[in-house]
């Protein structure tokens, strides 16, 4: 292909470089790609082949110059693999992944260029570097040697070998992912079976059903996480239990999507890779490049927050059986399934709410543009037009300019909310196009969720649930968006993974914020503001049902770090199995509080980035509750406020240590305190 039949072969003409997704068509992708890696690995051996001695201006920087092609392409594919994985998307991924295993492993193992940086690593004092500059030098050598640079030969070819494979059973695990989580969405013919569901929860409902020639159906489908947001509000008993079972069985009904023998070789292969690279497990070679250091000191935040946690849900869980057997003429044992229905039974009850009678005050459009963007416009001073003019790779994913708050032009930022069959489950924030001065690139991110899309012509209602997960996500956004480093290394959310949650956090503190709260939680079609009173109670709710749901989550991060404990050598024969004991072990094998991911349907482990790393949100959570301790120590929502955590946190990405970041910002180390009471395990 050439430049004229590939419009991925030159970069975009459109504003930002958003890519021509129009013009791009399946085809493009796997030539692109190709000639990407081509063209990358022959600027790496300019640099590796020049005779003069290595320094900053003839090693470093043309490093980081190197594979805009293949960067462009990537990032313009994996957006849409993501978002609109069609099988003919989904078969040019499975072709990639070893493609660009052993591309990345030809630069990070390459000898040549790891001698040139580690001549400069050793020798850094005796050159006049910016901070950046000397961090820079610091993170390459680092992650080669972590990579495995320093190997012989022969380890490097099976090094390589290992991790094509890898790539590969992700991969497979995602694909299968997503088809099991098809076919294991929910249908109910009567719809007696949904009492409990808003109108609004019902019209989508059908039109998921419609969407699959269910014509006169209904259809839940499965978020990427364990439980249902449905499973609040239905009254019958039998549909939540359909409704969980169906969730907890993916990935392991012995069909051919079944994940746990894809699981059981990525988990073999990644102790081996660690053997080979050093490492007494995957743990191990993974918390040593974060800010943890050990899964020693994850075990001991994760041990010491499971007894406190666990306790909690015991209370919890006992006073919804006092529920069950008071109110139900014929009681039964609380279930899995029936928890968050009794739930908010409880909560009405203590505090005089209903989770699903708030989906009125969140009508979504409102609460992106009065909540979302209003806040980051009073915190930064930034401010968001939708370009109707320009598309993105769906129909549903809209785009809109973000400019300073002097009119001079940031970046882009897209939003694709709702879910569809060709869509992972989840939500996240991806890099469309990564800030770089070095590059002369501004930053375009996208934001995807899994909202429910409503009949045409219907409004979009948000649960609160999905009204924090918005604004986390969005927290993302932003840490993309104000990037302002030199290289493309440390743009954006480029940083350590068990801190990169840090900032998606912290946006969650302005939703109950008084003035942002006012300005978007208004009755969709009263435009009344949510009741003062009610505000509150629902602030009061706080620490309501934080014992289960601090626990569903640290069940998930202590199986995520048991499953990457093994040694080479050892395998997992049974599944299941093994998760009942790395449960018990931690004590928190409460079978109605089931873990918030399960093995077979983990992706954030098995074809996400979080392997061994899943602890990263409670890690993060200790800064972030720290920092909102410290907004309001200092007024809040300011300028002055959002320009210091901007400039000194958000926008330096990866191109300062994390911790050292945040002393800067916050004046000390972040203190456990503000966590424990968040979660109200300070008792």
């Amino acid at each position: 292909m050439t430049v004229e039949t590939n419009p991925l072969l030159q970069p975009s003409a459109l504003p930002y470089r958003l890519p021509d997704y129009s013009a791009i068509r399946p085809e493009h992708y796997l030539p692109a790609f190709r000639l990407g890696c081509e063209e990358q690995l022959a600027e790496i051996r300019r640099i590796t082949m020049a005779r003069s001695m290595p320094t900053f201006e003839n090693t470093m920087e043309p490093l980081e110059r190197s594979g805009e092609l293949l960067d462009r392409t990537a990032h313009t594919f994996y957006t849409v693999s993501s978002a609109d994985a069609t099988a003919e998307i989904q078969a040019i991924d499975e072709e990639l992944a070893p493609l660009m295993a052993a591309h990345h492993d030809a630069i990070l193992l390459d000898s040549a260029l790891y001698w040139r940086i580690s001549l400069l690593h050793e020798n850094l004092a005796a050159f006049p570097l910016e901070p950046e500059q000397r961090r820079l030098v610091e993170r390459w050598h680092r992650e080669m040697t972590l990579a495995g640079a320093a190997l012989d030969d022969d380890a490097k070819a099976r090094l390589t070998a290992l991790n094509q494979r890898l790539s590969t059973l992700s991969t497979t695990f995602e694909r299968n992912l997503l088809a099991d989580t098809n076919e294991l969405a929910v249908v109910f013919h009567d719809p007696a079976e949904l009492d409990g569901l808003s109108p609004g929860e019902l019209s989508a409902a059908a039109r998921a059903a419609a969407d699959r020639g269910l014509d006169g159906a209904h259809v839940l489908t499965l978020p990427l996480f364990t439980g249902h947001p449905a499973l609040s509000s239905l009254t019958n008993r039998d549909s939540r239990r359909r409704i969980l079972a169906a969730s907890l069985s993916r990935g392991s009904r012995g069909n051919r999507h079944d994940n746990r023998a894809t699981l059981a070789e990525i988990v073999a292969i990644r102790a081996e890779r660690a053997a080979l690279l050093g490492a007494a497990t995957h743990a191990a070679a993974v918390t040593a490049d974060e800010t943890a250091g050990s899964p020693a000191a994850v075990e001991r935040m994760l041990r010491d927050l499971a007894a406190p946690a666990a306790r909690n849900a015991a209370a919890e869980r006992a006073a919804l059986q006092e529920l069950v057997d008071r109110t139900e003429p014929d009681p039964f044992p609380l279930e899995a399934h029936d928890w968050a229905f009794y739930t908010e039974r409880l909560r009405t009850a203590r505090y005089d709410i209903d989770a699903a009678a708030l989906r009125p005050w969140f009508e979504a459009e409102r609460v992106l543009h009065d909540g979302v963007f209003a806040a980051a416009g009073r915190l930064y001073g930034v401010t968001f037009a939708e370009r109707a003019d320009l598309r993105a790779y769906h129909p549903d994913a809209r785009v809109f300019e973000v400019s300073e708050q002097d009119g001079s032009p940031l970046g882009l930022y897209v939003l694709d909310l709702y879910t569809r069959d060709s869509k992972r489950g989840g939500a996240w924030m991806n890099p469309i196009v990564s800030q770089s001065a070095l590059r002369g690139a501004a930053p375009v991110v996208a934001n995807n969720l899994n909202v429910a899309k409503p009949a045409d012509g219907e409004p979009t209602l948000l649960t609160l649930d999905e009204v924090t997960t918005l604004f986390h996500e969005f927290g993302h956004a932003l840490h993309g968006l104000f990037s302002d480093v030199t290289y493309p290394h440390f743009s954006g959310t480029n940083v350590f993974r068990d801190f990169v949650e840090f900032p998606s956090q912290v946006n969650e503190m302005w939703i109950l914020w008084p003035e942002i709260l006012d300005s978007y939680a208004r009755h969709h079609l009263t435009g009344e503001p949510l009741p003062a009173d009610l505000v509150e109670r629902l602030r009061a709710t706080e620490t309501f049902d934080q014992g289960r749901a601090t626990s569903e989550y640290l069940a998930a991060a202590w199986l995520d770090q048991a499953l990457h404990a093994l040694h080479a050598g050892e395998t997992i024969d049974d599944v299941a199995g093994f998760e009942a004991a790395a449960l018990a072990d931690i004590g928190l094998d409460d079978p109605a509080v089931p873990t918030r991911y399960s093995s077979a349907y983990f992706a954030h482990v098995f074809s996400g980035g979080y392997s061994a790393g899943y602890y990263s949100y409670i890690w993060s959570e200790v800064l972030d509750a720290d920092t909102v301790e410290w907004f309001r120590e200092n007024g809040g929502l300011t300028r002055s406020n959002g320009e210091r955590f901007r400039r000194r946190l958000l926008g330096v990405g990866g191109a300062k240590d994390p911790l050292e970041a945040y002393r800067d910002f916050r004046g000390r180390a972040a203190e456990i305190a503000p966590l424990l009471k968040r979660r109200g395990l300070d008792a």
